[in-house]
């Protein structure tokens, strides 16, 4: 199927959306979690984001980059969401689990769900950064573009974020001794 969307981009002929989607739609939906860090939330601005790109396809699918066009469109729709929800929602704190949720692979999940925790703490800026810089691997150029900001303050917000970070774990680590 990807090698059907390539032959479609290069001779320039309309993308199909409904055939773009189902080959976009998980790696989409991985981008959202790891900029949002909540699967709803995540499943949340991908929907919105491709809600508007199925309406504006046309123009869509002619940009030179299709999937960064709706990368920026999740951003921008997750952004969306905490300016309007942000101050009024109140979360509760996550239930304690009596049992383990996957006996295989337990440390690795804590570590991961412990890494999650941390992210969690940043501001919704540095943490986009650090997730476009670490995990979608970035310039900062790049950033800068998605996040509508210069290049030099994208690199401030993913300094300024692995400074809190190695703060936090330094506090933990102090704690723990």
């Amino acid at each position: 199927m990807e090698a059907a969307l390539a032959a479609a981009e290069a001779r320039s002929e309309p993308i199909d959306f409904e055939q773009w989607v189902s080959q976009k739609a998980d790696a989409l939906l991985r981008f959202g979690y790891v900029l949002t860090g909540d699967k709803s939330l995540a499943e949340d601005a991908v929907q919105d984001a491709l809600t508007t790109a199925c309406a504006r396809w046309a123009r869509v699918s002619r940009a030179d980059d299709p999937e960064a066009y709706v990368k920026r469109m999740v951003v921008n729709a997750h952004i969306s969401w905490w300016r309007r929800f942000r101050r009024r929602e109140a979360p509760v704190e996550d239930p304690v689990r009596s049992a383990p949720s996957a006996p295989d692979g337990a440390v690795a999940r804590a570590e991961s769900e412990a890494i999650w925790a941390l992210c969690a703490t940043l501001p919704d800026k540095q943490r986009a950064a650090v997730v476009l810089r670490f995990y979608e691997e970035l310039s900062y150029a790049e950033i800068g573009v998605l996040l509508h900001c210069a290049e030099a303050t994208a690199r401030s917000h993913v300094h300024r974020a692995l400074a809190a970070l190695k703060t936090t774990l330094s506090k933990e680590g102090a704690e723990d001794a």
